[in-house]
C-alpha cells in the first residue's frame, strides 16, 4: 500500500475520532498509532532497540 494512501486512510480516521469524541480521544488515537507504527517497525527490523536505548552487550 502506498504511504500516501496510509496517510489519507489515517487522517480521516483521527477526523472522525476529532469530531465524534473530541480533542483528549483525538490525542490518544494519535498517540496509539504512533506507537503501533513503532512496535510495526521494530518487528520488521526497521528500528534497532538496542541503538535507542544505547545498550550494547559486550562479546567475550
Amino acid at each position: 500500500m502506498k504511504a500516501s494512501y496510509v496517510g489519507l486512510f489515517t487522517g480521516l480516521i483521527l477526523g472522525i475520532v476529532a469530531i465524534l469524541e473530541g480533542f483528549l480521544a483525538f490525542l490518544g488515537v494519535a498517540f496509539l498509532g504512533g506507537l503501533g507504527l513503532f512496535v510495526g517497525l521494530v518487528i520488521e527490523g526497521q528500528v534497532d532497540l538496542n541503538r535507542l536505548t544505547g545498550a550494547e552487550r559486550s562479546r567475550r
